[in-house]
């Protein structure tokens, strides 16, 4: 049991035990009950003012086995209290309530079930600017989720009702980053059967894993040992294009230039019902339009000029960050114009 819990059960059980008192003067003295409960808290805390009236031989056997029982459970609510704030079990219980009380706030969130070197790269990147809960089952790891700062659930993410806590329902997108494969495939079957339309991004090991985790229901499955093994091959077969990559797109790099951005065409948008000659993006806006993905799902990669921008298309487009700033602004909706 955890100290706070085990204070607020001591507390409730001193409440019980100055009624008892109280009930007890009132029954074997007649006292009113101001005076029947003043007399119970001097006894407890052994203050020693003296009896406020004399008391009957009854009422001085009651006091004493009223000493003998409350005197050391005070002592003992004391102990156990002082030791709550030296140890700052208070402040982390009352940091829990309120964390609790954010996570249910939470819509369109991102869960992250792991918090090994995967989910840490993940919530590194993600972090800042998007809403996010991380789940992870080790406690030794519990002091390092405190100091970065997340929402944050100590438990088995394969479990309903650390899912349900984490606020399945309402998330957007589930990270299963376990460190087993059996691990993913459980979580997935599980996340889904919670919430169908969530998107699940999964990591496996094995071209096996794979399979399972696509028949589980994973939207996006992810080897990071083949994305490790592509991306050095590319580096030593193209180091050139490696460079340009790795200076001005992939994420976390210090001299990045160019970001790689997914701008949604809203309904009321300038754009929607443009081709891209009017809506001339790489003038207005100074970025390069490199595919657009439909609503139906489709990806249209390098779309020629005269290809029609529909609202609820998705833009993949490379630019600077103000650029992509212009063009979110023409694709909202209710833009009246290009910028």
């Amino acid at each position: 049991m955890g100290y706070v819990p085990r204070v607020i059960r001591l507390m409730l059980f001193t409440t019980f035990i100055l009624a008892a008192g109280t009930a007890g003067y009132r029954l074997i003295e007649g006292w009113a009950v101001i005076d029947a409960l003043y007399m119970s808290v001097i006894t407890l805390t052994t203050i020693g003012f003296g009896e406020i009236r004399p008391l009957s031989p009854a009422g001085r056997i009651f006091t004493i086995f009223y000493i003998f029982l409350g005197a050391g459970f005070i002592l003992y609510l004391f102990t156990a209290f002082t030791e709550a704030i030296v140890t700052g079990q208070i402040e982390s219980y009352f940091g829990r309530r309120r964390m609790k009380k954010k996570i249910s706030e939470l819509r369109n969130h991102y869960i992250i079930a792991g918090y090994g070197r995967i989910g840490q790269a993940i919530v590194k990147i993600l972090g800042k600017e998007y809403p996010l809960i991380i789940i992870q089952k080790d406690p030794e790891t519990e002091t390092y989720l405190e100091a970065s700062g997340h929402l944050y659930i100590m438990g088995d993410a394969t479990k309903d009702s650390v899912l349900k806590h984490a606020g399945i329902k309402r998330a957007k997108s589930l990270v299963a980053a376990l460190a087993a494969d059996a691990d993913n495939v459980y979580l997935t079957l599980t996340a889904k059967e919670l919430n169908p339309e969530i998107q699940v991004i999964t990591r496996a090991d094995t071209e096996g894993a794979r399979r399972r985790l696509v028949r589980a229901g994973a939207d996006h499955v992810v080897n990071p040992y083949q994305i490790g093994a592509r991306r050095m091959a590319l580096i030593l077969a193209k180091p050139t294009v490696t460079d340009f990559l790795e200076a001005s797109v992939c994420a976390g790099s210090i001299d990045r230039l160019l970001e790689l951005e997914e701008i949604k065409v809203e309904e009321g948008s300038i754009l929607s019902g443009q081709n891209l000659i009017e809506a001339n993006l790489s003038e207005q806006c100074n970025v390069i339009l490199l595919s657009i993905k439909k609503t139906s799902g489709e990806n249209v990669f390098n779309p020629s000029y005269m290809y029609q921008i529909d609202e609820g298309d998705v833009l993949v487009v490379l630019g600077e960050a103000e650029a992509l700033k212009c063009l979110e602004r023409i694709a909202r909706a209710g833009s009246s114009r290009l910028l």
